[in-house]
């Protein structure tokens, strides 16, 4: 993918389920649910490892069960288990899980599956009808580009350096060939090719200025953004089709699900008694002053679940970057 396209992130399913499962593995607990009496697979301790908290773990990480795996592989998931445990204990022991970013990240966390549970179970009797997916077709089809655009382009430091190309191609330089000994972005090695995309895949400086010129033309003042200077030719336009109905409706079933989430956590919100103190100061803290001083993040927690991703189509994108 071009390094200017802007980059999406999509968590997981599985990948969740066996980080909360291995997350899990670490607490004093012994099942899955204080109604697990499922026999033990192992005790650490005296403390049990339930039969069906070793399921949900074997599920997390393979989207197996255990009949399905090598006795090796049983073997050595329930090693994963036992040493998770006793290292969790240990943990507990020092009371690393009441302190610091250890606490913080098990809250979260905690926040995390709640939130999907409480997501899963609102969800299960409120499937996307029909004309609710092909409303939301609709709206995002109206909310698509309607045309792409194919462009090359030569980022260089400096507004005179940039100027000083512009100059070369009035004088008639090949484009590709300047960009190939000039330009300071990967890109330079096909000539600046950029190759297709839509306006919303670049930043606005850089999609305004394409779409303001005709097929063959540059810019003959160069561009600024936060990346550095461009000098820009379109080589072409075509028309954008937008996907067919059937290709995106998975999609679209995943965007009705998580709008229909969000509108019931609004409703959560409006009923609730919330009041924000943010950018309040406290007693004898002068306005504007942070209540404490910032703290770095240890590691990046996981994201709130129906939480709404991003549109159907087309996908996000990226900016452009200098090369380095």
């Amino acid at each position: 993918m071009n390094r200017y396209r802007k980059l999406s992130m999509n968590h997981s399913r599985i990948l969740l389920l066996a980080a909360l499962a291995a997350l899990g593995a670490c607490q004093p607990k012994t099942a899955v649910t204080t109604g697990d009496t499922s026999p033990p697979v192992a005790t650490v301790n005296g403390s049990p490892i339930s039969r069906d908290f070793y399921e949900f773990y074997i599920k997390g990480i393979t989207g197996k069960t255990s009949a399905e795996l090598t006795p090796q592989q049983r073997e050595l998931a329930l090693d994963n288990l036992i040493r998770a445990r006793l290292v969790g204990a240990q943990a507990v022991k020092e009371g690393l899980d009441k302190s610091g970013d250890s606490a913080a990240l098990l809250e979260l966390s905690r926040l995390n599956v709640l939130q999907q549970a409480v997501s899963d179970r609102y969800l299960k009797d409120r499937k996307p009808t029909e004309q609710e997916l092909r409303a939301e077709y609709e709206t995002q089809i109206a909310d698509m580009p309607r045309q792409e655009y194919h462009a090359r382009h030569i980022l260089v430091a400096t507004e005179p350096f940039a100027e000083k190309i512009v100059a070369r191609l009035d004088k008639g330089e090949k484009f590709d060939a300047l960009a190939k000994q000039e330009s300071m972005d990967s890109s330079k090695s096909n000539g600046g090719d950029l190759g297709w995309f839509t306006p919303d895949r670049m930043v606005a400086e850089f999609s305004g200025a394409v779409m303001a010129l005709k097929a063959g033309e540059y810019t003959h003042k160069p561009i600024q953004t936060q990346y550095g200077w461009h000098v820009i030719q379109l080589l072409d336009t075509r028309e954008l089709t937008p996907p067919p109905f059937d290709q995106v409706r998975q999609r679209l079933e995943q965007v009705v699900q998580n709008k229909k989430f969000r509108s019931y956590s609004d409703e959560l919100m409006h009923n609730a008694k919330i009041e924000k103190l943010l950018d309040k100061p406290a007693a004898g803290q002068a306005p504007g002053a942070p209540a404490t001083a910032p703290q770095p993040a240890a590691a990046a927690a996981p994201a709130p679940a129906g939480t709404p991703p991003p549109a159907a189509a087309p996908p996000p994108a990226a900016a452009p970057a200098p090369k380095g």
